[in-house]
């Protein structure tokens, strides 16, 4: 669901699905503390607070420290698994399109210093090459018109891809070639997302 603008209407079925997913997830913390704090982070992640640290996160719930929310996220007794599942299903449920993929990608984040979690000296796809920084891992579903035009922009760029893949020895050292449209033929997408 997009809501692009906060009218009313939009707010009210915006909060309405954010209840019901909360309910969804709710049963797999077991004491109340941890219930309302995981409705109190999930807002939090979803809100415009441009840097989204512990901190933050516990003055946007209210709370005078991070403890709790550090807490939550550390110590605290859930399945974890399980709210997975269940935020899986929700999407399914409400996004649910039989040919949609999940679509993995790596971006790194360039920083000065290192005070920050997992700062350090490492490759980033971001500067094409060694700099200190951080990498995030993205998890985005994608239904099958992004696909479409994600392998548009894909086959678009295979030339460029091949080479770099021979000016790396990627085909020399693996034993084989395969291109961008090969993989996606080799791998058809069997269960849905």
């Amino acid at each position: 669901m997009t809501f692009s603008s906060g009218t009313p209407a939009n707010l009210k079925t915006w909060s309405a699905e954010f209840e019901s997913l909360h309910s969804r997830i709710t049963g797999h913390f077991g004491r109340s503390v941890q219930r309302r704090r995981v409705k109190a982070y999930l807002q939090a992640l979803l809100s415009p607070v441009e840097r989204k640290n512990s901190w933050q996160i516990a003055e946007g719930s209210g709370e005078r420290t991070p403890d709790g929310v550090q807490r939550l996220l550390s110590t605290a007794l859930w399945d974890a698994d399980a709210v997975r599942n269940e935020l899986r299903r929700y999407v399914f449920d409400v996004l649910g399109d039989e040919q949609a993929v999940l679509v993995i990608d790596e971006t790194g984040f360039l920083k000065q210093g290192d005070k920050s979690a997992g700062v350090k000296r490492q490759y980033s796809g971001t500067a094409g090459r060694v700099e200190n920084c951080q990498v995030g891992v993205f998890l985005a579903y994608a239904p099958i018109l992004e696909q479409l035009a994600a392998a548009h922009l894909l086959a678009d760029a295979e030339p460029t891809l091949t080479a770099r893949r021979d000016l790396l020895g990627l085909t020399t050292r693996f034993g084989h070639s395969c291109t961008l449209s090969e993989s996606s033929r080799s791998a058809p997408n069997t269960h849905p997302a």
